[in-house]
């Protein structure tokens, strides 16, 4: 007697559609600050919005850096420790200049390896060189819910 497969015929699992891409859920209204603003401008911009970091931009709109509640931090660390009034510093002494970015095509399931890979809460998405969006960790949550409400439920 042969060995009986009672699993049946397979069928092809669903794959996530391709439009599954970042700018389908990234933030497009940005708080974003000037790199010749004040950090306590920056500081009073993050409380008031609740976030924990936004884009800095010049001009143009292009993206120059971020500056995050750590950064504000240990600006008001060093202002203490040196003796240092606070608004003698700008947002530009205080961002992080070598931004890592990701690309609004990318997969919604790449970047979120991308953000487990690199540690990060938000990448900005910046197309032509102009900042366009921001995508969060919570953007990622939101859209596994949405999508467990279209395909994982059924």
């Amino acid at each position: 007697m042969g060995i009986k497969n009672f699993q049946g015929q397979m069928k092809p699992k669903e794959t996530a559609e391709v439009t599954l891409k970042v700018s389908d859920y990234m933030t497009r209204k940005l708080i974003t600050f000037r790199p010749d603003q004040s950090v306590e401008e920056a500081i009073t911009a993050l409380l008031k919005y609740r976030i924990s970091g936004a884009p800095v931009v010049n001009g143009n709109n292009e993206l120059v850096g971020m500056i995050s509640e750590g950064d504000c931090i240990k600006h008001i660390s060093e202002s203490r420790y040196y003796n240092m009034p606070l608004e003698n510093n700008t947002i530009e002494h205080r961002m992080v200049k070598n931004v890592a970015t990701i690309d609004g095509n990318m997969n919604i399931f790449d970047a979120a390896n991308k953000f487990l890979s690199e540690r990060r809460r938000r990448f900005p998405i910046v197309e032509n060189g102009r900042l366009v969006g921001q995508i969060s960790q919570k953007d990622i949550l939101k859209a596994t819910l949405k999508l467990k409400s279209q395909n994982w439920g059924k």
